[in-house]
């Protein structure tokens, strides 16, 4: 393998000489093996890095023309978009659990960018410090590229996944108007309900948590670009944070603006925190509907059985015929994990110090983590579970006839204490509602005929 000799300010080093990056990066590749190489650092981070450092060379050729020429811009525009395309993704080694405010990546990028330009140029044109990271420090553009990547994945991923399974559940309930079945609270059974008017509880769960995350991420749309190394500006032109953000939302198709207040932008992490409190609420409800729908299609023959869910698989190695509701399972363990990433989140923003959070690279790998797999998990459930989901009508229909619940309508005519003794009664004995409700002489058939009519208790 051949090699070439990098130099930065602690001196030479050597690289693969097939590689783009520098010194910096090389130095880093090398101090932390941590991970072995699977927690890098998210894709969606190297690209939001991408689009700010085209911003930043763009606002930069405006308000520095001199040191900015046409030709460097060129350049680090065409290798911008190569890494937002992805082509350059084996350039980008680093791993999540290095320095917490992130400086290696950012020089990363730089280096990469640089020497890519270089390279095409077929000369030393662009420096990676003095060029690339102009206007600039690592402390404002990993926060900054944090707020895009979030933003961006949440708009282009969650969203448009939770709005598709809000969909199937739409139609679910206009197909299954009028279906009643028993309603169950403490797993226990409870007064009559739809089914529509079930499904209708999932779908309002999903449109609340939607309202909530599309309410909180508005927050991330303020960037710290522009505050360099504390929060002051220093080495940063008049207007460049806002020509930057203009460019940053052209790129993205966003609204981004500056942060107003660089110190806050610079150490606090709380819009990053409070949004994924919302993703938290959404793994939530999710858990509750995946195991909603795993209790009430359990069985075959000897569960609940009130809906038929596709049969994807086969479920045991051991027990033929056996079909398990893996959907439900997998949409279960991601909530989980991302309850789990909801504490780190949280860690990492209630633990910067001074002028600097020095956590960001684990807070954003958790919060881009928690986004991937909801939206991934979320279409996997809608297209592969609930969109076949069928209500077993005979079975909710005999379940509701045996249910001791309808008792429940009588007590308004008999008193509470009397409608007690009936269900009692036909508990004990294994009768219907309505012969305890002879035996013990409360109401005659008629009225009780009249009474206990399951579709007027919806």
């Amino acid at each position: 393998m051949e090699y070439r000799i990098e130099r930065d300010t602690l001196g030479e080093i050597e690289v693969e000489a097939s590689r783009l990056w520098g010194a910096q990066t090389e130095r880093s590749r090398r101090n932390f093996n941590i991970g072995r190489g699977t927690e890098v650092m998210p894709e969606e981070i190297i690209k939001a890095f991408a689009i700010l450092k085209l911003a930043s060379a763009r606002a930069n050729r405006r308000l520095r023309p001199d040191k900015m020429t046409e030709e460097k811009l060129s350049y680090i525009e065409d290798a911008a978009e190569k890494i937002k395309l992805g082509e350059l993704s084996e350039e980008f080694p680093l791993v999540v659990f290095q320095t917490g405010s992130g400086t290696q990546t950012n020089m990363n990028v730089n280096e990469v960018i640089c020497g890519y330009a270089n390279r095409k140029a077929g000369k030393r044109l662009l420096h990676p410090n003095d060029d690339i990271n102009m206007s600039q420090s690592s402390n404002d553009t990993f926060p900054t590229a944090m707020h895009i990547a979030a933003l961006t994945s949440i708009n282009s991923k969650l969203i448009p996944a939770v709005r598709g399974l809000i969909d199937t559940l739409k139609r679910l309930e206009r197909e299954n108007e009028g279906v009643i079945k028993c309603g169950r609270t403490h797993l226990q059974d409870a007064t009559p309900i739809s089914f529509s008017q079930e499904i209708s509880g999932w779908r309002a769960s999903l449109e609340y948590d939607l309202e909530a995350i599309i309410g909180a991420s508005g927050a991330l749309s303020r960037l710290a670009l522009g505050g360099t190394a504390v929060g002051t500006g220093l080495n940063a032109p008049r207007g460049f944070d806002r020509l930057a953000c203009e460019e940053i939302s052209r790129e993205c198709g966003l609204e981004f603006i500056t942060d107003e207040n660089k110190f806050h932008a610079l150490t606090s992490k709380s819009e990053l925190a409070s949004v994924h409190g919302t993703l938290k609420a959404l793994a939530c409800d999710l858990m509750k509907i995946a195991n909603d729908v795993r209790w009430l299609a359990s069985g075959p023959r000897l569960g609940l059985g009130e809906i038929f869910i596709p049969e994807n698989e086969p479920g045991s190695s051991i027990m033929p015929g056996k079909v398990n509701p893996t959907q439900c399972e997998a949409l279960t363990m991601v909530a989980l994990q991302v309850m789990a990433n909801d504490v780190a989140v949280g860690f990492s923003a209630a633990s910067g110090n001074f002028e600097l959070n020095v956590y960001m690279p684990v807070c954003i790998y958790n919060f881009l983590q928690s986004v991937r797999l909801l939206s991934d998990a979320i279409i996997s459930f809608d297209e592969n579970c609930v969109k076949g989901i069928k209500p077993n009508r005979e079975k909710m229909k005999e379940n509701l006839e045996k249910s001791l619940m309808l008792v429940t309508s009588l007590s308004p005519h008999i008193g509470y204490e009397s409608a007690a003794e009936v269900a009692k009664l036909a508990h004990r004995d294994g009768l219907t509602l309505k012969e305890a409700a002879l035996r013990l002489g409360v109401i005659d058939e008629a009225r009780f005929d009249e009474i206990v009519r399951p579709e007027t208790m919806i």
